[in-house]
């Protein structure tokens, strides 16, 4: 699936622990993530998928014993996570964390501000122009079905499960990232809840075709909103199983039950 284009997420031969431990979760991770597709990673708890999304966001808790990922022409292991995030990856949380004090809309103008800005330049050329901002906003807000007073509330405090992922949705919108990580969006939402987030991110990539999306889910259901191009089963740190949006369904069907067993059997 790799074409060698630096705008594809290149994981190779990943390994990782959680620092101060000393069991190794990610085993040698393999997985290109190209340009304008969508690839999803199934597996059951505690397989590595969250720990795969930490590890490529930058979480200083999460150890890299081996392997590189390049994007854009560089190993982003060896930046950190607000420059990973200045390259244009980006990470939708499962657990969005409160920030008291600070608004919505600050918040995302400030990040955009952060990604527009040049190294060596006037802060004051690049800052996006405050109606270009507001306008943006409001179009964005509208589609995700939020009323124009959230921009005013304190980022993610007394947010219901469904408003956390929906601002989380609203940032990659604003953003426009290169790559879109989504670590189990799914979770704790409702199903008019999930129809909103997982149209919301169908709309993104509509109006950015090239960007490159991972999914992480538990569950099959958040794909039939987001149809993914290609399906990766990842069991006990390893990815065991790759194809089409087909797998999701046989995954489904047989349950990570099995299919650990079927992974268990194999390696004996």
């Amino acid at each position: 699936m790799a074409n060698g284009n630096a705008s594809n997420l290149e994981i190779r031969d990943l390994r990782v622990q959680i620092e101060g431990e000393e069991r190794e979760i990610l085993k040698g991770i393999n997985l290109t993530v190209e340009a304008g597709k969508i690839h999803a990673i199934m597996g059951p708890n505690g397989s590595g998928k969250s720990t795969l999304a930490y590890t490529l966001a930058g979480h200083p808790r999460y150890e890299v014993l081996d392997g590189e990922v390049l994007f854009k022409g560089q190993n982003i292991l060896e930046l950190e996570a607000d420059e990973r995030a200045r390259t244009g990856l980006f990470l939708a949380f499962q657990y969005p964390v409160s920030v008291p004090g600070v608004s919505v809309a600050n918040f995302l103008r400030a990040a955009i501000n952060a990604h527009r800005a040049e190294e060596g330049k006037d802060s004051r050329q690049t800052a996006i122009p405050v109606a270009e901002f507001r306008k943006r906003l409001t179009e964005q807000m509208k589609q995700l079905d939020m009323a124009p007073e959230f921009a005013r509330r304190y980022l993610n405090e007394g947010f219901s499960g469904g408003e956390k992922k929906r601002l989380e949705v609203l940032q990659m919108a604003m953003l426009q990232p290169s790559v879109a990580i989504l670590d189990e969006t799914d979770s704790g939402l409702d199903v008019d809840a999930l129809r909103i987030v997982g149209e919301g991110v169908n709309r993104v990539k509509e109006q950015n075709p090239t960007m490159g999306v991972l999914v992480i889910t538990h569950y099959q259901r958040l794909l039939n909103y987001i149809k993914p191009d290609y399906v990766h089963a990842l069991v006990n740190g390893r990815i065991v199983r790759s194809g089409g949006p087909e797998l999701a369904l046989e995954l489904d069907e047989i349950g990570y039950k099995r299919l650990v067993e079927e992974v268990a059997a194999n390696a004996g």
